[in-house]
Parts: C-alpha cells; structure tokens; sequence
C-alpha cells in the first residue's frame, strides 16, 4: 500500500527529532536538519512545527530544559554548571527560561520530592525515545480555504533587505520610490513578498526577503533594484486575514492542510502578496495571500 504524504512526514520528521535528541550539545544548522529530513531548507521549519507542533528552537530549548531538571533532580551538579550545558551564559536567564517551563524555580524543582511534569505541545520528552505514535498530527480546521491556481511567472522589481523581517520598509520604500519617481508603480502593480529564511533558525542578521512589485519589459535594473521572475507553476494559495506577525500560524495550518491532501512543496520559496496598504490599514484589517509552490500530484 502506498504511504501518504502525511506518513512520509512523520517518517523523515522522526529522523531529525532523533538527530536531536542525539546531538543537544551542539548548535545544529536549518541545512543540516533539512537534509536529515529530505525537505527543502525554504519549507522544512515550516513543515517541522506542523507536525511536531513546536518550532524548531522552541524544541530544542524545552528538550534542553528538561534534561536540566533531571540533571537537577537526580544530580549534585552545581545549577550555574547545569544552566551552561542547556545553553544559557548566565543563571538568571537559566532561571528565567526554567520557571517558564515548569512554574518554578531551578532550586525548588530540586528540593521538591515530586517529580513536576510540564505540559507541552508536542508529547515528545527527553526522557522517552520518540516514536511514530508521538507525532499526532492536529490538522485544525479543514474547512480552510486552500484554493490550488497556476501562477503565471511575473516580471518584478525588487529589493533585498537583510536582516529581521520587522525591518523589511526599508526595502519596500526604497523599491516603491525608485518605481514611482519614474512613473512605473502603476495602478495594477502587485505587491509580493518573498521570505527565505526562518528568524526562529537563521540568525536576525541573515534572514533575507525581497520586496518586489510587478512591472513592465521597459523597467530596468538600477543600483539595489534588481529585475527578476518569481512564480510559475501551481500553489496552494489560502487568505490570511490580520496581523503580519500572525502569518505564521496561518502557514502551519496549511502546511497541515496539504499533508492532509497528500501534496508536497516544491524546493522554492512561497511568496505573500499583500492586497491592501498597510501603511494605511490597522494591523487587524491587513489582507495576505499565501502561495505555496507545489510539486505535480503523484
């Protein structure tokens, strides 16, 4: 019998939180893990929090606490030693990260003859060896409405901002000023924004994304404006409605609702188009299209 999509998932997800679990002491890269799992660094963090119901970092950092409260319970280590081996540079963040977790502190937790079980999303623990069973995929609402269109490939002006996506007006000013000074932001532009990289795993200072607006053949490169094609083939495109910083709960639940439909991404970027101003429009009221690119149906 055939493995679905979701299956597949679940199998190379099972690979990276394995590597995990086996390698806490290290820093490990997105292509790293990416290649672990077979997916395509553009889509893997995305894929991994709709499966494991984490991010990536947030993963890591409550495996890493929870192998600190064993330490804790069953140890005489010092807690400064033990807040070095989770990651932390100093006691107080250590302190700080731990009652998050477990609602109390390092020194209670081990002075308390009960062992506290902290609540997760994930129902994968440092003390248990994942298994398949461990990754329960909650698809959400399955009423989402996830249209799949043909996009046809689009000649853009862009701009490359470097650095958080909170920053990323300065790239749409300087795109947006160089297209109306010449009198090419028409009335039938789009607007599109192409994210590269994940800010839970990418250092803030190299996440990259292109501002980019639709223009014309006569429309040429100038300074940090560079011409380009993005699009082409089919997406899977849902509405998120509200907030920029919301958007990435919208991606999880598509990101479930295709493994539901048993259909994988291309290895390519997904895009946003922004279909109102947000300079003029309250946070709540923006209005996002997600295009996920899509390989052809098995």
């Amino acid at each position: 019998m055939k493995e679905s999509t979701e299956q597949i998932y679940k199998k190379r997800i099972l690979r990276v939180l394995m590597h995990i679990q086996q390698n806490l002491d290290r820093q490990m890269l997105l292509e790293e893990l990416s290649k672990k799992a077979h997916f395509s660094p553009y889509h893997f963090h995305r894929i991994f929090r709709a499966v494991v119901n984490e991010t990536l970092q947030e993963h890591i950092r409550r495996l890493r606490l929870e192998r600190a409260a064993m330490n804790l319970k069953h140890t005489d280590k010092p807690v400064t030693d033990i807040a070095f081996d989770a990651g932390y540079q100093t006691h107080e963040a250590f302190t700080r990260a731990f009652k998050i977790l477990m609602d109390c502190s390092p020194s209670e937790y081990r002075s308390n003859n009960t062992i506290i079980t902290q609540a997760d999303n994930a129902g994968i623990h440092y003390q248990r060896r994942t298994k398949m069973e461990d990754l329960n995929i909650a698809f959400g609402d399955n009423e989402m409405d996830v249209r799949l269109e043909n996009i046809e490939p689009m000649r853009v002006a862009s701009v490359r901002h470097v650095g958080p996506y909170n920053q990323v007006g300065v790239a749409w000013d300087a795109v947006c000023t160089f297209l109306g000074k010449e009198g090419n932001l028409g009335p039938n532009a789009r607007f599109i924004g192409i994210c590269y990289d994940d800010p839970e795993v990418t250092p803030p200072e190299k996440v990259r994304y292109d501002a980019c607006v639709t223009v014309d053949e006569d429309v040429t490169n100038e300074g940090d404006v560079a011409i380009q094609t993005v699009g082409g083939g089919q997406y899977a495109i849902t509405t998120h409605f509200g907030p920029y910083d919301k958007l990435s709960e919208t991606y999880t639940e598509l990101f479930r609702r295709l493994m539901h439909d048993n259909r994988e991404p291309r290895a390519e970027p997904s895009m946003e188009f922004y279909l109102n101003d947000p300079n003029g429009t309250e946070p709540e009221d923006l209005i996002t299209d997600i295009c996920v690119p899509l390989k052809p149906k098995q």
